[in-house]
């Protein structure tokens, strides 16, 4: 595992925020929704892709709070431009279990 230092990790913006929309995503290569996320004032809402169709359904995901890196340039995926990436622990046959907010916080505060 490489180290890095508190400069490299204090560049990244790891910020909490809620689902507010998901749809289904039938153009990606791998079955994936479709999600919008308020990130707060700051921020606002952006749109993520992610592979979270086998473990959790629509309504699950809706005004759940999950944790998204902010500043990663954005991606296009197939018609999509994911914005965002939701973070999650990917399991050995490749399922996605989202990483949790033990209590709510206001969206857009910063991991630290």
């Amino acid at each position: 595992m490489e180290k890095i230092t508190w400069d490299d990790f204090e560049k990244i913006e790891l910020r909490a925020g809620t689902i507010v929309e998901v749809h289904d995503f039938p153009k990606a290569k791998k079955p994936a929704f479709q999600l919008k996320v308020d990130l707060g004032e700051g921020i606002g809402v952006k749109q993520s892709s992610a592979q979270l169709t086998k473990l959790y359904s629509k309504e699950e995901l809706l005004g759940r709070q999950v944790l998204c890196v902010t500043n990663f340039p954005p991606r296009q995926i197939a018609n999509f431009l994911s914005e965002i990436l939701v973070t999650g622990y990917i399991l050995e046959d490749g399922e996605v279990v989202l990483s949790s907010i033990e209590h709510p916080v206001p969206n857009g505060t910063r991991l630290a």
